[in-house]
């Protein structure tokens, strides 16, 4: 699929979703984030409505060994919002923005930052699972071909507008269920 899509959300599955999410440490003020792996999709939720992006997860798989390149299962939040104010297709290195990108790095993040921390201990939160400590991020990405089919190094990829539309929506702590 090459192009968001809005919809209609099915209100029992973000009421599953949000009350899954309850008890954690997440703000649900500006909706869910569903990633579904088998789709390669990526969907904001929130008040009746869904937006979905197509994205780009793990050519590696799924898991959250650290050094597998997979990508990490469970449910997440936005720990950090990197890249406000930074133009469309910035290259990012080490979370700063770059003049001039590296020639060695096939997997450039640009745009925008999302940062996830898992938080599910022994799962994506903790040693040698943590999906904060592996750098896992839905950041955007040139390689917009490859969108809709498993081709990062464990991140979850989006077109630069897709994740900079997505950065305005979300806030720090929106929970974020990768599946």
């Amino acid at each position: 699929m090459n192009s968001k899509t809005s919809a209609s959300v099915d209100i029992p599955r973000l009421v599953e979703l949000e009350s899954r999410f309850s008890s954690l440490p997440v703000d649900l003020s500006a909706g869910v984030l569903h990633v579904s792996v088998a789709a390669q999709q990526l969907h904001w939720l929130q008040g009746g409505t869904a937006v979905g992006y197509p994205v780009s997860t793990s050519r590696f798989g799924t898991g959250g060994g650290h050094g597998s390149n997979r990508t990490p299962l469970g449910m997440h939040r936005v720990e950090e919002k990197i890249g406000a104010g930074c133009a469309p297709g910035t290259v990012f290195v080490g979370r700063q923005p770059v003049s001039e990108p590296p020639f060695d790095v096939d997997d450039l993040i640009t745009t925008r930052i999302l940062w996830l921390g898992g938080l599910e201990p022994g799962r994506n939160r903790g040693p040698g699972c943590d999906s904060r400590d592996r750098y896992i991020y839905i950041h955007g990405t040139p390689h917009t071909d490859l969108l809709g089919t498993p081709a990062s190094i464990g991140c979850i990829r989006m077109r630069d507008q897709d994740v900079q539309q997505l950065f305005e929506r979300v806030v720090v702590n929106t929970p974020v269920l990768i599946e």
